[in-house]
């Protein structure tokens, strides 16, 4: 038996469990960048990562030598930095990892002047990280109070929220907030929710003494109808495949926009009037005078591009320079030059819309979009007490009086939230707010 642990292919084989826990830790990593933790159990948890530690410990002690163990030993510690800074205080599961990972780097096969040149750099990581969180913590996020008053999930489960009081300075205010539910990890000892997801559906300052939520089912084409009641002017942003799924072209979404007044008064518009104007609404002279041209089958071009565009788009002198096939760079370049020199009075831009207005989209392309045949719609009530008019004055008087700010007011469409992408949970944009 001896024979068989003191073999070399028996230690590269069980090193593949330093991988396996080295993955494990940068799992952890990656949920404490994008994800909130809400630990169960922490004595069972703190026992189950404890046992896990102690186990891969062993294991990695045993292939200290191997190339992957190694590699393990190298990366378990910078891993855990993250997971320090942002779960700090659930030291039942921080410590086991930490003990482990300082452990098998010092006794781990490398060479004394590898190691200590890593254990050098892993805590200056620790020093630096640690400082300049604890100084966007201080300097960066507000300092406020809050207070959970009611939380919940909508009739079908697709929703959560919570409505909050925020003492502050100014008086303190609620505000409901609504996220997805669909969106957790979960597992025997945690549940990891997704940061940012959190969509602010309505806020009121003072704080209000009372708030009522109450769910009911529309379907899509009944919110359709009242969305468009209420205004016929109703935008809707989409992506690219999207425009070419509803019929649009490239060119057909083209706009001149950041008029200015001179510019504006060409078109026979007034200086306060709201741009941008369309190309397709331009007839040959206007888009002359802006010298742009326009191809029998729609396509616009640069009448007379400049130098430096034809250079940084790499075209060949003489040869058109399309706005659906222009570089983004070469497009940057072109409006920077629409500028009057002495005055730095923007002429006019180039830019691509990406929005249709609601009120031109069928049912069948609000279905295309994404948008599902029924769903949610949260319903508020609010209400404040207030001194009464006659104890104003008096230095002990007490609210007596109930002021409704809101009654049965529609704060949230699933419709809406579907059609504007409210909740991307599939996004995993690093940004400084997964730092709050």
């Amino acid at each position: 038996m001896s024979k068989f642990f003191a073999n070399v292919w028996t230690k590269r084989v069980v090193a593949v469990l330093s991988i396996v826990y080295m993955l494990f830790v940068c799992r952890l990593c990656y949920f404490s960048i994008f994800y909130d933790m809400h630990i169960n159990d922490r004595v069972s948890t703190c026992l189950a990562v404890s046992g896990v530690s102690l186990a891969a410990l062993i294991v990695m002690l045993y292939t200290r030598h191997q190339i992957l163990t190694r590699i393990a030993s190298f990366v378990i510690l910078p891993a855990m930095l993250p997971v320090v800074l942002l779960y700090f205080g659930e030291w039942g599961l921080i410590i086991p990892i930490i003990a482990a990972g300082i452990i098998i780097l010092l006794l781990s096969g490398a060479g004394e002047g590898i190691k200590t040149a890593l254990a050098t750099i892993i805590l200056l990581m620790y020093i630096f990280g640690a400082l300049g969180y604890f100084l966007f913590s201080t300097f960066f996020v507000a300092s406020v109070k809050e207070q959970v008053v009611d939380t919940g999930v909508s009739p079908s489960g697709t929703y959560r929220y919570r409505v909050v009081n925020t003492e502050d300075t100014s008086n303190g205010s609620t505000a409901v907030y609504v996220e997805p539910n669909y969106a957790d990890v979960k597992n025997t000892f945690a549940t990891f929710t997704l940061k940012n997801q959190e969509h602010i559906v309505y806020m009121n300052r003072p704080i209000q003494s009372k708030v009522d939520i109450s769910w009911t089912t529309q379907n899509r084409q009944e919110i359709t109808d009242k969305l468009n009641s209420i205004s016929d002017e109703i935008e809707v942003t989409v992506t690219d495949a999207e425009l070419k799924r509803l019929g649009y072209t490239y060119d057909n979404k083209l706009m001149l926009s950041n008029l200015s007044a001179s510019r504006k008064f060409a078109l026979g518009l007034t200086a306060s009037d709201v741009d941008p104007v369309p190309l397709d609404t331009l007839n040959a002279e206007q888009l002359d005078f802006f010298g742009i041209g326009k191809e029998a089958d729609g396509r616009y071009y640069i009448l007379d591009p400049d130098p430096l565009v034809i250079e940084k788009n790499g075209t060949d002198p003489g040869e058109r320079i399309y706005f659906s096939e222009i570089k983004p760079k070469a497009l940057k370049i072109y409006n920077r030059l629409n500028v009057d020199p002495p005055t730095g009075i923007t002429y006019f831009n180039v830019t691509k819309s990406h929005t249709v207005m609601l009120n031109t989209l069928t049912d069948a392309q609000l279905a295309d979009l994404g948008v599902s045949e029924s769903g949610d719609v949260m319903l508020l009530s609010a209400s404040k007490m207030v001194v009464a008019e006659e104890d104003k004055n008096k230095e002990d008087a007490v609210p007596t009086e109930e002021v409704v700010t809101a009654q049965d007011k529609i704060v949230f469409r699933y419709y809406v939230a579907e059609l504007e992408d409210y909740f991307d949970v599939n996004s995993r944009r690093l940004t400084l707010d997964l730092l709050n």
